[in-house]
């Protein structure tokens, strides 16, 4: 074919493309190339591509130079490049050889799509699922995004439920960002991580001479959050003689500072978490029923993250966005098989895990696609790990399998078919025992009441 018609066909072509012959030298490239990058031909040809296009990609191993060491084609590879003004520009890139009539490598041809207009879309979706500082498409989180703004307008009180590592702070949070205390402070105290001594004394504050290191008058997280919200994560934590101390704010909203007698009056708008069942524990005689209704005048449960799955893309999404700023490097994305991954785990540990997951990868990864060895070992063992956990029984006359699911048969018939109990008494988690259950075709009875 004619040079001049070659010509013609590459500039009519939607993407970016250039060749480089075996001295990385730039042979071609065409118009679409010029409009990506900002570089027209005639700067283009005959300079050495690490010269026209972003360093940092060459050094982090370049598709090109790959192709051609192992005469490999790559298909679709995310990457970014720098226009000639600086800006990043996230391509998807395909490469492949070029090969003379004797069957020797002469060069090689990299075309290159502008994923701009793409990704603006992406955040266009990510901004529309985003609440505040909360991200979710799931069903379940847009309904509570739809009333979080009434929540917030009301100064009634909040409990927030749901497993560790859902984000209960960021909700509380954004109820406080919302309200008419937006500009008061928000507070924020972690009962769980204090003994009853101390979380009195951290909640109410203290008279000098309360007890002897009391050398002086010092306020409590109520007194700190006059005028804004006071969060108390971990609310199922605290001791009874707590809660009727904490009782008194939620009836009266006055309080006494340990060592004194004088009441003062809170003025704090009170939002509470936990991860518990806080009505086990009143049957269980550890939480009081007068406290539970005070602070559960509003209501939120927050879905584990396996019962919203359709949101990891845009979690990991947003991850990837925040260390990206965080340590300065420019991953597109995740590959494939690292989101299948993701796709088919439980998440114990909900959006924590999640974020924590993708940390890792960032810190080992030095390209610009997280893939599946820069997940953390521990991933796969995790889930190893829950396949396996199931209390260990001898009967020598049965098997494994059958002891197993003689077991879950017995454990399910004590607790009426109920999943969650029979998993707690199993010691494994609800997930892990549907599974054996199916395995092993147990039916769980006429109780539907399995959540």
């Amino acid at each position: 074919m004619q040079a001049p018609f070659l010509s013609i066909i590459l500039d009519s072509i939607t993407e970016g493309v250039f060749t480089v012959d075996r001295d990385w030298k730039i042979t071609s490239f065409n118009r679409a190339a010029e409009r990506i990058t900002g570089i027209s031909r005639h700067e283009a040809i005959s300079q050495k591509c690490s010269d026209v296009f972003f360093p940092g990609v060459c050094k982090t191993g370049c598709a090109l130079k790959k192709t051609l060491a192992t005469r490999k084609s790559l298909l679709d590879r995310k990457i970014s490049i720098k226009n000639r003004h600086g800006k990043s520009i996230p391509v998807s890139i395909s490469t492949a050889v070029l090969i003379d009539w004797e069957g020797k490598i002469v060069g090689g041809v990299e075309t290159f799509r502008d994923l701009s207009g793409i990704e603006c879309l992406k955040k266009e979706i990510a901004r529309r699922y985003t609440f505040e500082d909360i991200i979710g498409k799931n069903h379940k989180i847009q309904d509570i995004f739809k009333v979080l703004p009434d929540i917030a307008q009301s100064d009634s009180t909040v409990l927030i439920q749901g497993p560790s590592g859902t984000g209960k702070e960021l909700f509380a949070r954004a109820i406080h960002d919302l309200s008419a205390r937006r500009n008061g402070p928000f507070v924020i105290v972690n009962c769980g991580a204090l003994p009853d001594t101390l979380l009195e004394s951290e909640l109410f504050g203290y008279v000098r001479g309360a007890f002897t290191d009391a050398k002086k008058n010092k306020p409590g997280r109520f007194s700190l959050a006059d005028g804004g919200t006071i969060f108390l994560d971990e609310i199922g934590d605290i001791s009874l003689s707590v809660q009727v101390k904490l009782l008194r704010v939620l009836q009266e909203n006055t309080y006494e500072p340990l060592g004194s007698n004088k009441a003062l009056r809170a003025n704090a708008r009170i939002i509470t978490a936990t991860n518990r069942d806080l009505l086990e524990l009143i049957r269980k005689d550890s939480f009081r029923e007068d406290m539970y209704y005070r602070i559960s005048v509003v209501r939120i449960e927050l879905p584990p993250l396996r019962e919203r799955m359709d949101d990891i893309p845009i979690l990991v999404d947003h991850f990837i966005e925040k260390f990206n700023a965080h340590m300065g490097k420019q991953i597109v994305g995740a590959s494939g098989e690292v989101m299948e991954k993701f796709m088919n785990y439980d998440f114990p540990g909900n959006i924590r895990e999640l974020e924590n997951i993708v940390e890792h990868a960032f810190i080992l990864c030095h390209g610009e696609i997280l893939e599946l060895k820069h997940l953390p070992r521990s991933l796969d063992a995790c889930q190893e790990e829950e396949d396996k956990s199931t209390p260990h029984v001898s009967v020598p006359v049965k098997t494994l399998e059958e002891t197993e699911a003689d077991l879950i048969r017995q454990t399910l018939k004590k607790f009426y078919g109920h999943r969650v109990r029979t998993a707690r008494e199993l010691g494994i988690h609800k997930t892990t025992l549907w599974r054996k259950m199916r395995r092993y075709g147990l039916e769980a009875g006429s109780c539907d009441s399995f959540d």
